[in-house]
């Protein structure tokens, strides 16, 4: 076979593969417009639609051009079209890896009230997500290796060694698979969610974001702690949303003890009718404690997630403190000085 028949049967098989690949893209997009999700369906195809060429055209120039025909190239051409060839099918892995995630969490809400099982199914769905992808890459990048035939004689005679070289590495990377192994069991056992409510050395936010090394707290006041995954498995930290994502808050009133607590209570009770922010299950109030100066006045409230716990706390604590004030603020702690009566006696002359 001559040189321009080999370069006219590569370009044939380039342009028989944009043919093919504008056909079955086409049927993708028809496809994914009669999803119900259409919008992300279509954003699936959009993002498989450059691998997915890719991967036909490199498919129709293995079949039709004639590598065994190029003398002196063939080996250098065969070794860099099985590296392309990995990387085009790893990056296409990955996308359908990412495009899966994408189908499963639209069909959980976050955003809802009662989201439990939608933290649940997200934590394990990203965490998997991103040990897949770290599996994928490690097995592309050791199947290129081996496209060199002087790496393959080299690997096929450590084989024998094999079993050291795991200890010695395993010893090395020990910190690492620690990390990858405590990634794993966060995703299925799940002491912290997405979304989760925690305390975490003595400060108190949200889950933002969990990776396969470390785990991203939002702060109440926008920081961000960055706390190493393997904490939340070695020690101990509050998860206020574990098995629901209800939550109750408390409010502490101090008053002088001749207080009419019955009043307080039936105040709490319009305070909370006219408050969105209570789901209308938890309303206590209680003398907690006796003091020596005041009584320690103890309202419990509920509400359907932690920034509204937030919210309604802090309404509940104006309207109480005014409460006080302006009905009883004769009540208001004080501090008593008793003084015995003291009466003259005249000494005898």
């Amino acid at each position: 076979m001559t040189y321009f028949q080999s370069i006219s049967l590569g370009v044939a098989s380039i342009l028989i593969s944009v043919l093919v690949t504008i056909i079955v893209i086409r049927i993708l997009r028809g496809l994914a417009k009669k999803e119900n999700n259409e919008y992300i369906w279509l954003k699936i195809v959009k993002r498989i639609s450059l691998p997915l060429s890719l991967l036909i055209t490199f498919s129709f120039i293995t079949v039709l051009f004639p590598f065994d025909k190029l003398a002196g190239l063939q080996l250098d051409l065969h070794i860099l079209h099985s590296i392309s060839f990995n990387i085009i099918i790893c990056w296409l892995l990955i996308v359908a890896i990412k495009s899966l995630r994408l189908i499963v969490l639209a069909k959980y809400d976050l955003s809802i009230e009662n989201n439990l099982k939608a933290r649940k199914i997200q934590t394990q769905i990203i965490v998997i997500e991103r040990i897949l992808i770290v599996i994928v890459l490690l097995i592309a990048f050791a199947v290129s290796l081996l496209s060199f035939p002087k790496i393959r004689q080299v690997g096929m005679s450590l084989l024998a060694s094999a079993g050291i070289a795991g200890i010695i590495i395993g010893f090395a990377a020990q910190r690492s698979i620690a990390l990858f192994l405590a990634g794993f069991q966060i995703a299925f056992t799940q002491p912290i969610r997405l979304d989760d409510v925690v305390i975490v050395e003595g400060e108190w936010g949200w889950i933002e974001e969990i990776t396969l090394t470390y785990v991203v707290v939002r702060i109440w006041d926008k920081r961000r702690l960055i706390v190493p995954i393997t904490f939340f498995i070695d020690k101990p930290f509050q998860n206020w949303t574990r098995t629901s994502a209800e939550i109750m808050g408390t409010v502490f009133i101090y008053v002088d003890y001749g207080f009419p607590v019955d009043a307080m209570r039936e105040e709490l009770t319009r305070i909370l009718e006219r408050t969105k922010e209570w789901d209308g299950k938890v309303n206590v109030l209680q003398v907690t404690d006796a003091k020596e100066l005041t009584m320690e006045i103890r309202a419990l409230v509920s509400a359907a997630n932690s920034p509204a716990a937030w919210d309604l706390r802090v309404k509940v604590r104006e309207e109480l403190i005014r409460f006080v004030q302006e009905k009883y603020p004769q009540y208001l702690p004080k501090t008593r000085v008793v003084l015995p009566n003291l009466v003259e006696t005249k000494k005898p002359v």
